[in-house]
């Protein structure tokens, strides 16, 4: 097996935090970078042996995101991209637009270039391209841009309502959390991938579907994110070369 080294994007949201956690927590990742706009609280940063000593596991680099650059993922197999935020918090459709499209999209397209095989985005149920929802089409138009770069191995992640504890106070996600155990219930057929998830299970979906290796593009909504939340840590990284 060959170890491998994972870049994350989006780290201080729900899912980018437990993702890191798995990540760090995964044998097969020696080496987990964080790229930041900002220093965060970070985890405890294990370590892990080599010849003639020891080495960090995680670093944090803080970085401009208007003006990343293949150097900034030198050496990665994996990128994992949870980044995103709300129109509320973005203030305009053009702020929306560069921090949910223009630096995903940026960020798959240096990493590429550095060697980076494997990348694993966060989405939304219902993301489409053709979406009269802004939020939506946003999504679906990254995922279709993500998929015409021509990694090998694209993995799109398409969770409902995220349940977890956000530093960000949201009064109608608050409400939407309290009440989602009832709403599921109602979620059946096609509707069934919008069905709230914790965003927990998002992020060991996420690193079991990076460990487990499926080449070509690959789509998970709320069953498959389940089912690969429940092999988290059990599956070899067999497809790993």
């Amino acid at each position: 097996m060959t170890e491998r080294k994972a870049v994350l994007v989006g780290a201080s949201g729900m899912v980018g935090g437990f993702c890191l956690k798995i990540l760090l927590e995964s044998p097969q990742y020696a080496r987990v970078v964080v790229l930041t706009r900002r220093e965060l609280a970070l985890p405890a940063r294990p370590a892990f042996a080599q010849q003639g000593g020891t080495q960090q596991k995680l670093t944090q680099k803080i970085v401009d995101f208007d003006h990343l650059s293949p150097t900034d993922f030198a050496g990665a197999n994996d990128i994992f991209c949870a980044l995103g935020t709300t129109m509320r918090k973005a203030g305009s459709q053009e702020e929306f637009l560069r921090v949910d499209l223009e630096y995903p999209l940026m960020a798959a397209k240096h990493a590429l270039a550095a060697g980076a095989t494997r990348f694993i985005l966060v989405s939304s149920a219902g993301a489409r391209a053709a979406a009269k929802n802004f939020y939506l089409h946003t999504k679906g138009e990254l995922e279709d841009k993500l998929t015409d770069l021509g990694y090998s191995s694209l993995h799109i992640f398409r969770p409902g309502l995220l349940l977890g504890k956000r530093e960000e106070v949201r009064p109608g996600e608050q409400f939407a959390t309290r009440i989602a155990p009832l709403l599921n219930l109602t979620l059946w057929g096609p509707m069934r991938h919008y069905r709230s998830i914790s965003a927990e299970k998002v992020g060991k979906a996420m690193v079991t579907a990076a460990v487990r290796g499926a080449s070509g593009t690959n789509i998970y909504e709320f069953d498959a994110i389940q089912k690969l939340a429940e092999l988290a840590g059990t599956q070899p990284s067999a497809s790993y070369r």
